[in-house]
């Protein structure tokens, strides 16, 4: 028998109540009801073979990365409600070991008894601990659930290796305008949302779209908060803004705007900016680690060796935070943001690297040089074994200088340059020598 035998049911099976959210409400029923993701659901696609257990070879835990607002959720449901699986929900910000063992020894319990699966879902997976992360192995390995989790941050940086190992990670796509604006139209038309009592125009709906950023649950959430008569208005859409952004930050969801414009302030050296967008994430409950990454990045790219020392304060404010936690971390973080905005800026490392991988992309590689290989190379192995180093090459030690003239790129790309670094700051120092060490290197 079906868990979800309702029309309009929740993801335990029980009766949605009419007075829900618009967004709970219009939680797509079927795969069918879907909008996006369509790499994923399309026929004989990972997410279409484990919605559709009857087909062969369907995954068995799977991680889903997205921004949020595309159907994380969702999707976890129409796994368990297709499936005739039991759907357990747990977030990773209030769930502890002691309540994941007692979900797991239940679907044990469930699986060896009736034959039913359990479908697992983790919202925010990457706020687990390592430990609760290791408490997961067994059961996704024995298969005593069907792991979905759920998160924002890319797993490689916050999921444990032998968890990802065991299970299938997806990427999830934004939501498109037209996958906004179906959601908004649907919601308009259908009976678990207005049901066809409520006109507007495109305006008001392209407004929404427009303040909606590509996340289908907030679009749904400001649609509610607009409609106030069987009428409407890009009026009414702008006045329920206000309404809509006390929500957003109760809620804690990922501010990819403020982050956004965080990044862009310290970018533009623009202190009072930075610490004003800084509030705002931690008022909001933002995760401080994701914070504290994203000024490491901030730090490397835009910054650099104008003033290598930010790095270092990014790293230690990143290692500090996540030692001492909220809301001392607010502190740190605070420092940090002071260092970066206020530090001279420079990209030309991360323009370097971005034009080297270019190069090496379009197939511009090239031999090692000969007297750069390694002394085991069968050419040169007994000149090494008698003199330790590759006769042909120059050991800058041996020279005043520490520098001596020789090749050190292909000779396809020899007189290549990836880095110039800028007259500002630290960097200015290394101006001046890269063109006395580059010179030498020419034999000039």
């Amino acid at each position: 028998m079906d868990l979800f035998d309702s029309a309009l049911v929740n993801e335990h099976g029980t009766p949605v109540d009419a007075q829900a959210p618009l967004a709970v409400r219009m939680r797509p029923q079927t795969i069918d009801e879907v909008v996006g993701q369509q790499h994923l659901l399309g026929p004989g696609q990972p997410l279409r073979r484990l919605i559709e257990p009857d087909k062969a070879g369907a995954p068995s835990s799977v991680f889903l990365w997205g921004p949020p607002g595309i159907g994380k959720t969702t999707l976890a449901y129409l796994v368990a409600r297709h499936g005739n699986r039991r759907f357990v929900e747990l977030s990773a910000v209030s769930a502890g070991v002691k309540e994941l063992r007692a979900v797991i020894e239940d679907a044990k319990g469930h699986l060896v008894t009736y034959g039913t699966e359990t479908v697992l879902f983790i919202d925010e997976v990457h706020r687990f601990s390592k430990t609760q992360q290791d408490a997961l192995l067994p059961a996704v390995e024995n298969g005593w659930v069907i792991l979905i989790a759920a998160t924002t941050e890319n797993p490689s940086f916050s999921v444990i290796s032998p968890l990802l190992s065991r299970s299938l990670l997806l990427t999830l796509h934004p939501l498109s305008d037209e996958d906004i604006a179906e959601l908004l139209r649907r919601a308009l038309e259908d009976e678990r949302g207005y049901g066809g009592t409520v006109s507007t125009d495109d305006d008001a709906l392209a407004e929404i779209v427009r303040l909606a950023g590509n996340d289908g649950r907030r679009s749904l959430t400001i649609l509610e908060a607009a409609v106030t008569s069987d009428t409407l208005t890009i009026n009414d859409v702008e006045a329920a803004v206000d309404v809509y952004a006390v929500r957003y930050d109760r809620d804690g969801d990922q501010h990819y705007d403020v982050i956004s414009a965080f990044i862009k302030s310290i970018r533009g050296s623009d202190v009072d900016a930075a610490m004003h967008y800084l509030a705002r994430m931690l008022e909001a409950g933002e995760d401080p680690r994701f914070v504290a990454r994203r000024l490491m990045i901030s730090a490397a790219e835009d910054i650099g060796m104008a003033d290598p020392s930010a790095l270092q304060t990014a790293t230690a404010a990143a290692q500090s935070v996540a030692l001492v936690g909220m809301p001392e971390a607010r502190i740190i973080l605070a420092q940090a943001v002071v260092h970066l905005a206020t530090a001279p800026k420079s990209n030309r490392a991360y323009l370097a690297i971005n034009k080297a991988i270019a190069d090496v992309r379009s197939g511009q590689i090239g031999a090692v040089p000969v007297h750069l290989r390694d002394t085991s190379v069968k050419a040169s192995k007994i000149a090494a074994e008698q003199t330790g180093k590759n006769p042909d090459y120059k050991y800058p030690f041996d020279y005043d200088s520490g520098v001596v003239a020789q090749q050190y790129l292909p000779d396809e790309l020899e007189g290549t340059v990836y880095y110039e670094p800028l007259d500002r700051g630290y960097e200015a120092n290394i101006t001046s020598r890269m063109a006395r060490v580059r010179a030498i290197l020419k034999g000039e």
